[in-house]
């Protein structure tokens, strides 16, 4: 019959873990039936041989036993239901019946059922047994679905005459022809009851541990080693067999890291809620293309076993008794930024272990530059003379995405130039992959330089760094040059850093690129020219870099 209060078993581990506090908090599983009999599917008023018995459906199972243990008052289905006095098939308990009756209401009653309508199986031996024989066994597999699983074995037990051979009864599971022990010693109600009702132990025995069980088929077989007659009396029921695989959780921590930056791929082992030891188990990962191992596995789990190679994380270990999980880290990095994802497809070779049931994502976010972008269309630098900058547009080292410009229609530098049309513009942008550009570019028209010595109808600079997805930052520079001429002679698409030399009068450098902040800015002059009488005069400028966070905006 089914157990509706679980029990405490004195020696034994019981089955009553079930609903601890533990569990509860970090909501692990609740073991999942494999197989369940009552001993009660269609039973009625009368006794039953055992090997006469059907079990409910999906299994319908029905069992054996060896030839000693269906005579004298053995391998009977015995209820307090049954006549009060012996009927045909319980003739050979004698005035033992009542007793054979009594064994099955005490198990009902242990199990906060009814003890007048409960059936179990008794055994009441008026002849020697012999040791070491089949009491009970199942007659055909129960499938528990893939192999590899964590089961555990209860039942209920009752024993009389404890003043004289008490039974002693060793469960197996049977994978094929291989019986696994579910005890390291057999049960012994009358030394180790749960409770005693009316001169009957009683108690509920769940095997010592969960047993990690290859096959995807099992079935029972209890062996009684007491041999003999005198005493040797009890029953069973509520035999139950449990699946407590643990399962696997992924998950990364933190979710959104920086590229460069390290996160944690974490694979939590999480008990099932009776939170038994289990030892043994182990999987396979595969990381997610792009993801590469920054570090050396950590785990708390029990005997830890973490490596990875090419691409895959292979673990194993033990959870132990009354804990609520574990887990193994894996530290990781990407190469570029993006959101990567590890999900159930991407486990294998469980063994002992359910698999994840959700996917989980990290992802890789591009660092927040910080913006420094300048531009100015005219600047004169001399010895004993010099003034601001000419039309300048700044965006000056700020996390904050923004712009700037200015224009002026014309503007002489006395004795230096004449210029038309002055344009800038600065700026810090941030694209929909959240990685970052500055940029800043100067436009002069109309140029005259040192009565006549560099011209052209519009020159334009530009500066530009920008941040890649790899965490790096590029920088590039161009000039454009409209009707160029230097000292008379026209000049097309200067290369960069064209240097020319009028001796006695100046050095004159054409598209000339300056990188600056190791290599996370770079400077772009138009036209640089230096007199020698130490005058300094640059045309169309424009600057830019990205600074990462907490580090100082570099100087040109």
């Amino acid at each position: 019959m089914r157990r509706i209060v679980p029990a405490v078993v004195l020696t034994l581990i019981p089955l009553t873990a079930v609903l601890s506090p533990r569990a509860a908090t970090a909501a692990p599983a609740d073991p999942q039936v494999v197989f369940s009999e009552e001993f009660e599917n269609g039973m009625g008023t009368a006794p039953v041989m055992v090997t006469d018995y059907t079990g409910p459906a999906p299994h319908a199972m029905t069992y054996a036993a060896d030839p000693a243990w269906l005579t004298s008052c053995n391998g009977l289905i015995a209820s307090r239901l049954n006549p009060a006095v012996a009927p045909p098939l319980a003739q050979q308990c004698g005035g033992w019946w009542p007793v054979v009756r009594d064994l099955a209401g005490a198990l009902g009653q242990w199990a906060g059922g009814d003890p007048a309508t409960n059936h179990a199986v008794t055994a009441f031996t008026h002849t020697p047994p012999g040791s070491g024989k089949v009491q009970l066994e199942t007659e055909h597999p129960v499938s528990i679905g893939s192999g590899n699983r964590f089961v555990t074995f209860s039942v209920d037990a009752a024993a009389v005459n404890c003043n004289v051979a008490h039974p002693l009864m060793v469960f197996y599971l049977l994978d094929g022809n291989t019986a696994i022990p579910t005890f390291s010693q057999p049960i012994d109600t009358c030394a180790n009851p749960g409770a005693v009702i009316g001169g009957i132990s009683v108690g509920t025995y769940t095997s010592d541990a969960p047993v990690l069980f290859s096959g995807s088929q099992l079935g029972i077989r209890l062996v009684n080693t007491q041999g003999g007659t005198n005493g040797n009396d009890g029953a069973i029921d509520n035999v139950r067999v449990l699946d407590v695989t643990p399962a696997l959780g992924v998950s990364y921590s933190p979710g959104s890291p920086t590229i460069g930056q390290t996160a944690t791929l974490k694979l939590t082992v999480t008990n099932t809620s009776e939170l038994r030891e289990k030892n043994g188990w182990s999987f396979k990962v595969a990381l997610p293309d792009g993801l590469t191992p920054a570090g050396t596995p950590t785990s708390d789990c029990a005997q830890p076993s973490v490596s990875v190679a090419n691409g895959v994380v292979s673990a194993g270990g033990g959870i132990g008794d009354g804990v609520t999980s574990c887990t193994i880290n894996v530290p990781v990095k990407a190469g570029v930024i993006g959101e990567y994802s590890t999900c159930p497809a991407d486990v294998s070779d469980r063994v002992g272990m359910n698999n994840a049931t959700a996917c989980a994502s990290v992802t890789f976010v591009a660092p927040e530059h910080k913006f420094d972008a300048h531009a100015h269309a005219a600047k004169v630098t001399a010895p004993l003379i010099g003034g601001p900058a000419l039309v300048p547009s700044d965006v000056t080292c700020t996390a904050t995405p923004g712009s700037d410009h200015d224009s002026l229609l014309t503007a002489v530098l006395p004795a230096v130039a004449s210029l038309g049309v002055l344009t800038t513009e600065a700026s810090g942008t941030v694209g929909p992959d959240g990685l970052r550009t500055a940029r800043a570019k100067a436009t002069t028209a109309k140029l005259n330089l040192l009565n006549g010595l560099v011209t052209a109808e519009e020159i334009t600079a530009q500066a530009t760094a920008a941040a890649t997805g790899s965490g790096t930052v590029t920088t590039s520079g161009t000039t454009t040059f409209t009707a160029l001429k230097v000292n008379g002679s026209a000049i097309t698409n200067p290369p960069v850093n064209h240097t020319i030399t009028i001796p006695l009068v100046a050095k004159i450098v054409l598209n000339e690129r300056v990188p600056y902040g190791n290599g996370t800015g770079i400077k772009v002059n138009a036209v640089h020219v230096t007199t020698i009488a130490g005058v300094d005069v640059v045309i169309s400028h424009a600057r830019a870099s990205l600074t990462l966070p907490g580090q100082s905006c570099p100087s040109a």
